[in-house]
C-alpha cells in the first residue's frame, strides 16, 4: 500500500511542466530605445531644474566633510579651522579670508548642527594645533541640536567605497548635472506635494535648497533665494516654525540642556587651550524674525556672555561692531554671496583689532 508521501511525490512528478514562452524580441533595438528614453527623461529632468535656477555644484555630503577634516591630519594641523552651523558655512568665505590672512581656512561648519560635537572632535585630535573659529547660533549651539552630527561621527571610518563614490561623483557627475542636488531627488519632491493632512497631525515644512557648494566646501547662497520672492518667503516661513521651544520642552528642561552644552564646550576648549590652540567665538549677523526669536529664547546674558566667561576666550558679536551690521540677509539668517565676501573682510578686520593673535602676523596690514 503506497504511503501518502509517495503518492504526493508521484503527483508532483506527473504534473505537466509549464514553459514560459519567450517572445521574439530584437534586443539590440530594445536596448537602443531604452537608452534613448532614459536620455530624454534625464534631459527633461535636468532642463526643468535648470529652468528654476539650479546649476551644477558639489553635493555637500558627509564624505566631502570628512575629506576636508582629513586635511588636519595630512599636514595642515596648524591651519585656521571654521566650525559652527550654516551661518559660518554661508557667511565666512575661505577665498576672502585667504586673501587677507595669507592662508585658506578649512571649512568644517555643518548646517543645522551645533559646533559642540566638532569642538569635542578637534579637542580629541592632538594633530590640531592651529586657530579655531567657532560660530554660535544660539538655538542650535545651546540646545545641542546636530542635524548633521553623523558626518562628524563617521569621518574617522570613511570607507574606500565612500571615497571612490565621492571622487567619481565630484569629478565626473556633479560638474555636469544640476539635478544631482539631494533637494531635487524624486522621492523628496513627492514628499513635498500638497498631500491631505491627517486629522490631529501637523508636519513641519522641511528646509529647502538655500546654497551652492564647491569642492572645498566654500558655500554661497543660491541666487533663487534672492531673486524669487515666493521662494524667499517660504524659507522665512520654514525658519519661523522653530521660533519657539519644541513642544513639551519646559523652561527647566531648556535650562538643563543649556547647562549641559556649556559644560561640554568648556571642557573641549580647556583641552584645546592646553595644547596652544587659539579659540575664538563669533556671532554672525541676523535680522527680521530671528532677532526677536533669539533674544527671547536665548538671551545674550544667559548664553553668549556666560559662554565667554566660562571658557575665558575672546568673542566677536555682530551687535558690538558697526562693521558687522547692515548686511542683506534675505531669509533672516544667511548672507548673499557678495555680502558674505564683504562680511568676511569686515570680520577679519574686527578680529585683528579685538584678538590680534588670531590672525596671521602682518595680515591685518594687508
Amino acid at each position: 500500500m503506497p504511503s501518502s508521501t509517495s503518492s504526493s511525490e508521484m503527483r508532483i512528478h506527473e504534473a505537466p511542466m509549464y514553459v514560459r514562452p519567450v517572445p521574439a524580441v530584437r534586443f539590440g533595438l530594445a536596448g537602443v530605445v531604452a537608452v534613448v528614453l532614459c536620455a530624454m527623461l534625464l534631459g527633461a529632468w535636468e532642463r526643468y531644474f535648470r529652468g528654476v535656477g539650479a546649476r551644477p555644484a558639489t553635493v555637500n555630503s558627509d564624505a566631502l566633510w570628512a575629506l576636508q577634516r582629513e586635511r588636519i591630519n595630512q599636514g595642515e594641523g596648524d591651519a585656521t579651522v571654521l566650525i559652527g552651523s550654516s551661518r559660518v558655512l554661508f557667511d565666512v568665505q575661505p577665498a576672502v579670508w585667504e586673501r587677507l590672512d595669507g592662508r585658506r581656512p578649512i571649512q568644517l561648519a555643518l548646517e543645522g548642527t551645533s559646533a559642540v560635537p566638532a569642538l569635542e572632535n578637534l579637542a580629541a585630535d592632538t594633530a590640531f594645533t592651529g586657530r579655531l573659529m567657532v560660530g554660535v547660533t544660539p538655538p542650535i549651539f545651546f540646545s545641542g541640536f546636530a542635524y548633521r552630527g553623523k558626518a562628524i561621527a563617521d569621518a574617522a571610518t570613511l570607507t574606500i567605497t565612500a571615497r571612490t563614490g565621492q571622487w567619481l561623483s565630484m569629478h565626473l557627475l556633479e560638474p555636469v548635472w544640476a539635478f544631482l542636488d539631494p533637494d531635487f531627488a524624486l522621492f523628496t519632491l513627492l514628499e513635498r506635494q500638497d498631500w491631505p493632512e491627517r486629522p490631529g497631525v501637523h508636519v513641519n515644512i522641511v528646509v529647502r535648497k538655500l546654497s551652492e557648494t564647491q569642492p572645498d566646501r566654500t558655500t554661497r547662497m543660491w541666487d533663487r533665494v534672492v531673486t524669487d520672492t515666493v521662494y524667499r518667503n517660504l524659507a522665512r516661513a520654514i525658519w519661523a516654525q522653530n521660533f519657539g521651544p519644541p513642544p513639551g520642552v519646559t523652561p527647566a528642561m531648556q535650562a538643563k540642556g543649556e547647562s549641559a552644552q556649556l559644560a561640554r564646550a568648556v571642557a573641549a576648549v580647556e583641552k584645546l587651550k592646553a595644547r596652544g590652540v587659539h579659540v575664538l567665538f563669533v556671532r554672525l549677523p541676523i535680522n527680521g524674525g530671528y532677532v526677536e526669536a533669539e533674544q527671547r529664547g536665548f538671551p545674550r546674558a544667559r548664553t553668549w556672555d556666560v559662554l565667554l566667561a566660562r571658557t575665558g576666550v575672546q568673542g566677536v558679536h555682530f551687535e558690538d561692531h558697526p562693521e558687522l551690521q547692515g548686511y542683506e540677509i534675505p531669509e533672516w539668517s544667511h548672507l548673499t554671496g557678495p555680502e558674505a565676501d564683504r562680511l568676511t573682510a569686515a570680520l577679519h578686520g574686527v578680529i585683528a583689532r579685538v584678538d590680534p593673535g588670531f590672525v596671521r602676523r602682518g595680515a591685518a596690514e594687508r
